[in-house]
């Protein structure tokens, strides 16, 4: 099992904690993916949590992502 830590992912993102909300997000995409398809995930020769999987995606750089500025609420 490899060890993903706070560091790994940020070389690829700007921060640790804009690589874990990144990675966050990945999981999630990915597990509509899988609802949807019907299938569990396959990594590598076993089954892992795809929570494990999106930190590895981020940590190695394969995942793209784009920031969106937040909308505020119109005020009236």
């Amino acid at each position: 099992m490899h060890v993903v830590t706070p560091g790994s992912l940020a070389k690829h993102t700007d921060s640790k904690y804009l690589g874990v909300l990144v990675a966050a997000k990945y999981a999630r995409n990915l597990n509509e993916f899988t609802r949807d398809e019907g299938e569990e995930p396959v990594a590598g020769d076993f089954r892992e949590k795809l929570t494990t999987t999106a930190l590895e995606s981020v940590a190695r750089g394969d995942v793209e992502y784009h920031l969106t500025a937040r909308r505020r609420p119109s005020e009236g």
